[in-house]
């Protein structure tokens, strides 16, 4: 399949030093985009995928950089940070939340957080679906690991 990413680049420069929780989501998404995702741009047939992604913030821009297996440049995407910034934060908080939850009280009660985490992820993923609009298409559970992705681009 051609439509989709085949290795992932994240630029962390500048960043905090992620603690282990962020650091373990970090990996799970990348594992899990590798095994499974949809990535279309509008020039596929110009360019054909699979693509490595390259994701950084940049001047205050989130940044996609594709190149083909080849290395060779498809396209780079800017995207304004600013309607990430209260679900990324969102995130955060009930990330936190739950990763104490998880130390210290009973399975409903995670679960409960667990749940409400799922649903802002799902908002995260959905702002950038309409973001990529036009750009690149994905796929929901694509979506969903790349919003992971630029939670951790934004860490610190």
């Amino acid at each position: 399949m051609t439509n989709r990413l085949c290795a992932i680049d994240i630029d962390e420069r500048g960043g905090a030093r992620p603690t282990p929780e962020i650091d373990q989501e970090r990996r799970v998404a990348i594992f899990d985009l590798l095994e499974d995702n949809s990535f279309a741009i509008p020039r596929a047939a110009e360019f054909p995928g699979p693509y490595h992604l390259g994701l950084a913030i940049r001047e205050g821009r989130l940044v996609f950089s594709l190149a083909d297996q080849a290395a060779v440049k498809v396209a780079d995407f800017h995207l304004s940070l600013g309607p990430f910034r209260q679900v990324v934060k969102d995130y955060f908080q009930i990330c936190q939340s739950y990763f104490e939850a998880v130390k210290r009280l009973p399975p409903s009660q995670i679960e409960a957080i667990d749940m409400a985490r799922r649903g802002i992820h799902n908002e995260g993923a959905r702002v950038l679906q309409e973001r990529l609009a036009g750009k690149a298409e994905v796929d929901a559970d694509t979506a969903r690991r790349l919003f992971t992705l630029i939670c951790v681009l934004h860490w610190g």
